[in-house]
C-alpha cells in the first residue's frame, strides 16, 4: 500500500509543479505601482513652443546662423540653447509690438520689436556681469578653501574639486569645470587662464600663476594662496572705499541725465499743450536730435569721469 501512496506522488508531483508554473499568481506589488511612472501630458502651449524652437532650430542650422553664440550664453549663467533664447526674445518682440499697437503707436511697435535683439544681448550682457561680481565676491572664500584642502593633504585637483563641492554659484560651476577640462587631459594652467578670461578677473590669473609656480619649482602652495587672498582681501577693501567715493559722482550723473526727461514729463502733464510745436515743427525735430546727440556725448564723458580703474 506505501508502495502505491509513494508512486502515485512521484507521479502527480510534476504534474502539479507544472500546473503551478503555468497558473496566473498574484502579484506582491499591484500592478498599477509596477508600471513606469508617467508624467502629465504637455500642454498645447508647451508643444506650440517645442514646435517652434524645433522649426527655428533647423532653420538657423540650415543658414548657419549665431545671433547669440554659446559663449554668451554660458558666461550669462543661462540654461537655454542659442534657439531657445531667441524664441523668448521673438516672444518679447512679440509683446512689444503688440502693446504698441493697443496704445495706437504703430511707431512704438516698429521701435520695440527692431530693439528686441539688442535688449537680448544687454540682458546678457547684464547677467553676465552680475555673475562676475558674485565670483569675484566668492574668490576669498575660494582661496581658503583651497588652502585648506593643500593642508589636509590633499593635491591642488582634489582640492578644486573639494572647493566646487563646497562653493556656491557661480564659483561651483567654474571650479567643476576645471576639475571635468582637467580630467578630460587638458593642462590645469589653461583650464584656469580661460576660467579668469571668462570671468575677467584679474586676481584669479594671480592664483592660476602661483599654482603653475609651485608645480614647476615645488614649495608650499598652501601658504602661497594665503599671502595671495591676503593681497585680494586688501585690494577688495581699497575697491570699497573706491566706490563709496564715486557713488556721490554716480547719483549725480544719474540725476543729470534723467532731468532733461522729467521736466518734459512734468510740462506735459501740467500743460499738454505745451510741447506741441516741438513735436510739429522742423525746428523742434531739429532740436530734440540736437538735445539727443549732446546728451549721448555728455552721458558717456560723465561715465568717463565716474568709471576708475583700480
Amino acid at each position: 500500500m506505501l508502495i502505491i501512496i509513494g508512486a502515485a506522488l512521484l507521479f502527480l508531483a510534476p504534474i502539479m509543479v507544472g500546473v503551478a508554473l503555468v497558473l496566473p499568481r498574484t502579484p506582491e506589488i499591484a500592478l498599477d505601482r509596477r508600471r513606469p511612472f508617467q508624467t502629465d501630458p504637455p500642454s498645447n502651449l508647451t508643444r506650440l513652443a517645442d514646435a517652434t524652437v524645433g522649426a527655428l532650430d533647423r532653420f538657423l542650422g540650415t543658414r548657419n546662423v549665431r545671433l547669440y553664440n554659446r559663449e554668451a550664453l554660458e558666461n550669462a549663467g543661462v540654461r537655454f540653447s542659442q534657439t531657445e533664447y531667441m524664441v523668448l526674445v521673438i516672444a518679447g518682440a512679440t509683446v512689444g509690438a503688440l502693446v504698441g499697437m493697443v496704445i495706437g503707436l504703430p511707431v512704438i511697435s516698429v521701435l520695440l520689436v527692431v530693439l528686441a535683439p539688442f535688449a537680448g544681448h544687454l540682458v546678457l550682457g547684464f547677467l553676465a556681469g552680475k555673475r562676475r561680481a558674485k565670483f569675484d565676491a566668492q574668490l576669498g572664500d575660494t582661496l581658503q578653501l583651497l588652502s585648506g584642502g593643500l593642508r589636509a593633504g590633499h593635491s591642488i585637483l582634489r582640492a578644486i574639486d573639494a572647493a566646487a563641492t563646497e562653493s556656491q554659484s557661480p564659483t561651483s560651476e567654474e571650479m567643476r569645470r576645471v576639475v571635468t577640462e582637467t580630467s578630460l587631459g587638458r593642462d590645469l594652467l589653461a583650464s584656469l587662464t580661460d576660467t579668469s578670461e571668462r570671468m575677467r578677473n584679474e586676481d584669479f590669473v594671480w592664483i592660476a600663476q602661483a599654482i603653475q609656480i609651485n608645480r614647476e619649482v615645488g614649495g608650499n602652495l598652501a601658504e602661497v594662496l594665503d599671502q595671495v587672498n591676503e593681497t585680494i582681501r586688501e585690494r577688495s577693501e581699497i575697491k570699497g572705499h573706491i566706490k563709496s567715493l564715486a557713488a556721490e559722482g554716480k547719483f549725480s550723473a544719474y540725476i543729470l541725465i534723467a532731468m532733461p526727461f522729467g521736466i518734459v514729463l512734468m510740462l506735459m502733464t501740467v500743460n499738454p499743450g505745451y510741447m506741441n510745436s516741438m513735436f510739429t515743427h522742423p525746428l523742434g525735430w531739429g532740436m530734440i536730435g540736437a538735445s539727443v546727440v549732446l546728451m549721448t556725448i555728455g552721458s558717456l564723458w560723465m561715465r568717463k569721469i565716474i568709471d576708475l580703474k583700480f
